[in-house]
């Protein structure tokens, strides 16, 4: 028999006893709650010794600390009060993403202000990017949810535009509001021109790709050449490609080649490498010369900016490099920014350079998602109909009392801008739907949440226009014009009765995401709505769903219920 020296002996055995304290698979997991959406640099933990001595009494001692510290957890309050953690921040790494910041719409009194104005939006980057951080375990970030972004990513099948007196068509519709009994919903629908894809014009696209070192990722750069191919795969010959990429410095990889000429521009595209800083400026300065030596009269001109918006070198100064592309976007070519990654993913910048460069803003986080954006939904992401389009709505004084416009609050416009053809607003793409949605009260009933003032509500009581809620003004510029149009309708009281006895399911199912994504940022305008009452109204509203998106939304709302801390109605003990 072979004995072994006492020192291997006493090594074996404390690390057979370390062994024994790993916890188990059918321990309670840590609670999950919200990431933050801080600015530290994204480091791993480096700070302990590379050798360690095994300390058996110490093993029991960490073990014991571990139990104490889990009673503790479970004697937390709700989750409002949880130190945020992600799975990025539980890996040992610190999440650095970034997200603008801004409150909530709130209740206004239409005797003090009775008009509303904002730009539309057909972002949908903050819908697909809540989406990752749900599969990935944990709740998004509250700035990073946007309503109007979460309704806008599902298609309500609004009317066709008619004749060509227009290149898009508005509803409306009204309902009783889900979570504020008392009060109702109008819906304003916009639905954009839908070519058939034998009818779009031909394309001059720039693909400007990312390739800097923090893109080294099978979710980044790896994902981002599968999406090109996706849609490299479905131009025709008529359509011409670009390839630009950058890191510590920009380079042409592929002048604009003709689309026909697939295996040339896949390869170009499969070979690329990451590493290096992100010097996104000279990037984008060499992207619109491509695409102005590409440039393609009465064509479709885009450049798709591909990153995680990571800029680190050159123009960092993120208002010069906004103002570069205010410059270019005279010049008729367009920006599109598809967002990638996660960790040091800078979500703010993204939907700024898309809004100023008369493009969307799109988050790719799956191969399905990049089939949405590019394949499905190509005529939209890369051919515009109107740009500069503004909304302003003047509520009836003597009909509406109070109103709240849910999302769109980083869209709003001061008053006097909406009729000055200078401000920069939102674009609409072919075929494309976009929904805005009011909470309102209505004159005489018991919702209303302010106080009538002194001296105005008897001048208010009838100014002669009893059977209007509200009046509609819309101006948009067609894409080759500077001129602006306007369109201009009531908003019938003749919606309520129809609404009430005979709510849209598309206006339903609307409300439901609506009330979800308010939920996500904290339910302040919900009441006892829950997440419950979401999931209930998407199922008996979903209606036709072909591609399935109405569905994964139910999925995703019960998978944030179970993530989320608070109890519902249906879980709460009795007598609660």
């Amino acid at each position: 028999m072979t004995f072994l020296p006492r020192r291997i002996m006493i090594l074996l055995l404390g690390c057979g006893l370390c062994a024994c304290s790993v916890p188990t698979s059918d321990q309670q997991p840590e609670p999950v709650s919200r990431p933050a959406s801080g600015t530290q640099a994204l480091t791993e933990k480096t700070d302990e010794p590379e050798e360690r001595q095994v300390d058996v009494a110490g093993s029991r001692s960490a073990e014991l600390q571990s139990r104490k510290a889990d009673l503790a957890r479970a004697a937390i309050p709700p989750r409002s009060a949880v130190p945020e953690r992600s799975p990025l921040a539980r890996s040992g790494l610190t999440n650095r993403e970034n997200y603008g910041h801004f409150r909530e719409n709130g209740v206004v009194l239409t005797a003090e202000q009775p008009v509303s104005t904002f730009s539309i939006d057909v972002d949908t980057g903050a819908y697909s990017n809540m989406r990752r951080y749900l599969q990935n375990g944990s709740l998004p970030p509250v700035d990073s949810v946007r309503l109007e972004e979460f309704i806008n990513y599902f298609d309500y099948r609004f009317p066709q535009p008619a004749g060509n007196d227009a290149p898009f068509r508005v509803s409306t519709a009204m309902m009783s509001t889900p979570w504020r009994p008392g009060t109702q919903l109008l819906q304003i629908g916009i639905q954009g021109y839908q070519p058939s894809r034998a009818n779009l014009p031909p394309a001059n696209l720039v693909f400007l790709v990312d390739v800097s070192g923090s893109m080294a990722a099978p979710d980044k750069l790896g994902l981002l050449q599968q999406s090109l191919r996706l849609l490299v795969r479905h131009l025709g010959r008529e359509d011409k490609i670009s390839l630009v990429v950058y890191a510590g410095a920009s380079g042409v990889v592929l002048e604009p080649t003709s689309a026909d000429r697939r295996p040339v521009i896949e390869t170009a595209v499969m070979q690329l490498r990451a590493g290096g800083s992100t010097n996104g400026a000279a990037g984008i300065e060499l992207a619109y010369r491509m695409a102005e030596q590409g440039f393609v009269p009465n064509g479709i001109n885009r450049i798709l900016l591909a990153t995680d918006g990571d800029f680190n070198v050159g123009t960092v100064n993120h208002q010069a490099l906004l103002d570069l592309v205010a410059r270019k976007r005279q010049s008729g070519i367009h920006l599109t920014t598809l967002g990638f990654g996660a960790g040091n993913y800078n979500e703010h910048l993204m939907e700024q350079l898309a809004d100023t460069g008369n493009g969307n803003y799109a988050y790719i986080d799956t191969l399905q998602e990049a089939k949405k954006v590019l394949i499905d939904e190509r005529a939209g992401t890369l051919m515009t109909i109107a740009k500069d389009v503004k909304i302003r709505i003047e509520f009836n004084p003597a009909s509406v009392s109070e109103y709240r416009l849910l999302g769109y609050e980083n869209r709003l416009l001061a008053r006097e801008d909406f009729g000055n053809d200078k401000v920069d607003a939102g674009e609409i793409g072919a075929g494309h739907s976009i929904t805005a949605l009011y909470e309102v009260t209505l004159a005489g009933t018991d919702g209303q949440r302010l106080p009538d003032l002194r001296y105005q509500s008897e001048a208010l009581a009838d100014n002669g226009h009893p059977d209007e809620l509200a009046w509609m003004k819309m101006r948009f510029k067609l894409p080759d014009e500077e001129r602006s149009q306007v369109m201009e309708r009531p908003v019938s009281r003749q919606l309520l009765q129809a609404g009430n006895e005979h709510p849209q399911e598309s206006l339903r199912f609307a409300s439901a995401v609506a009330g979800y994504a308010q939920l996500l940022r904290g339910g302040k305008h919900t009441g006892d709505w829950d997440y419950d009452d979401v999931i209930r109204l998407a199922r008996e509203s979903r209606g036709d769903d072909p591609s399935g998106y109405r569905a994964e939304f139910i999925r995703l709302a019960e998978l944030a219920r179970m993530l989320d801390g608070r109890l519902s109605r249906a879980d709460a003990p009795a007598g609660h």
